[in-house]
């Protein structure tokens, strides 16, 4: 049996952070997302795995290449105008034969999951299985309906109140050839995407058999940008230390850390454990690293830095001097001497963000910035809670940034500067 990954969407509730990438690519508690469900197909006896991608799709190929370092054979198939899931998984006809289980990439799974999916299908022999999560509040899902393990309804996004159930499509299917037929007669959604629950919802109304796998094993859904941080804090929770790099006489660690090949921690830096310390880092001297840090590979930290529960990405250099509280900070950032990264509001009240346009309260009452790629700070710059920087911008020299700045931007202050001579004797 094959295993399917949907890759192809930009994920634009993400933005900045899907500028640059697909949102699958995003890296949480120590690797990409995406990769957290090809290990899953793997630990459940999948190793032929086909990605189905588009939207910066050059990324994804050259992280995972042929899956050969991962130990499965990963294959690809573009999916050039994104019409929807039922479109992604249509581009699999004629290239896949017999049942096939097939993921949400950005929704990371258990593996134990995906092999009761698969004793499922080989003991009721069943020509779709959904996986269904039980969840309080379902009405921002896909719901389903059943009668015993049969399901008989599908409602989208029910008002809060009207759902049939509190059971909701996890977005792990088992489908055989069959879906393909139920594929070619979907029509377009009210959104003008062909959806792959429109095609399950003409296979019930054609009484085929289609079940439903109830399933209380690991199930994450990452769909905001803040809701990264709860999945990183997730993964490090049961980090294990390695030291593979270098630790120098007069550092400190405590808790577990995981310090990649050629990485030093400098002498006098603290590091409170769980952090997550990627390959070719440099740390310090002096360096304060609080509870679930990840710092991607060749991020250097300089002297007297605090970061507190951030995700640090590739490349990117946090300069003395400087605060980074509950924040993602993208690849290839320079932050300048004495930035300070606000994460908590005045009023203590919870952060709120801006979503397609909309503010939305993150839930969380500490919560930094969020910088796509390539933007640098000046020095004694200041942020406050719940701002997004865009791709490539620049933030001159002591200005308080308290608003969203689109992608290649560059701000700077207005001052007066007065010189007078001076007459003292």
């Amino acid at each position: 049996m094959k295993g399917v990954i949907l890759t192809a969407g930009e994920g634009t509730r993400m933005r900045p952070l899907t500028l640059s990438r697909p949102k699958t690519m995003v890296p949480v508690g120590g690797k990409p997302i995406l990769q957290y469900n090809v290990e899953a197909l793997r630990e459940a006896g999948i190793d032929e795995i086909i990605l189905i991608v588009g939207y910066h799709e050059e990324v994804i190929k050259e992280y995972f290449q042929d899956g050969s370092a991962l130990g499965v054979k990963i294959t690809y198939i573009t999916q050039g105008e994104r019409l929807g899931t039922a479109h992604a998984i249509g581009t699999l006809a004629g290239s896949i034969e017999g049942a096939f289980v097939i993921l949400n990439g950005d929704i990371i799974v258990d593996s134990q999951l995906i092999k009761d999916l698969i004793s499922k299908y080989n003991s009721d022999k069943a020509r779709t299985i959904l996986t269904l999560i039980e969840v309080e509040d379902p009405s921002q899902f896909g719901v389903v309906e059943v009668e015993d393990d049969r399901i008989v309804n599908l409602v989208e996004k029910p008002l809060p109140g009207e759902a049939p159930s509190n059971l909701i499509n996890a977005g792990i299917y088992l489908f055989d050839e069959g879906i393909f037929q139920s594929i070619e007669k979907t029509g377009k959604s009210p959104r003008g995407e062909y959806e792959i629950t429109d095609s399950v919802k003409i296979q019930i109304d054609e009484d085929e058999p289609v079940l439903g796998l109830e399933s209380n094993d690991k199930w994450v859904d990452i769909g905001r940008p803040w809701e990264l941080l709860s999945v990183n804090e997730l993964y490090l929770k049961d980090l294990e230390s390695q030291i593979w790099g270098e630790v120098e006489e007069g550092a400190t660690i405590h808790g577990p850390v995981y310090l990649g090949k050629d990485s030093i921690i400098r002498s006098g830096s603290y590091i409170m454990g769980p952090v997550y310390i990627g390959e070719g880092c440099d740390v310090g001297p002096n360096t304060f690293l609080r509870k679930y840090t990840y710092l991607c590979n060749n991020v250097r930290v300089g002297n007297a830095v605090e970061i507190k529960n951030s995700i640090i990405m590739e490349g990117t250099n946090v300069n003395h001097l400087s605060y980074v509280g509950d924040s993602i900070i993208g690849a290839n950032c320079n932050i300048a001497a004495g930035t300070n990264i606000a994460n908590l509001r005045f009023d203590d009240k919870n952060v709120k963000l801006t979503v397609k346009g909309e503010r939305i309260d993150s839930g969380r009452r500490k919560l930094g910035v969020i910088f796509a790629d390539g933007v640098k700070t000046g020095i004694n710059t200041s942020f406050n809670p719940g701002v997004k920087v865009g791709l490539n911008c620049r933030i001159g020299a002591g200005a308080i940034i308290s608003k969203d700045i689109p992608s290649n931007k560059i701000v700077l202050t207005k001052s007066n500067m007065i010189i007078q001579d001076n007459h003292e004797s």
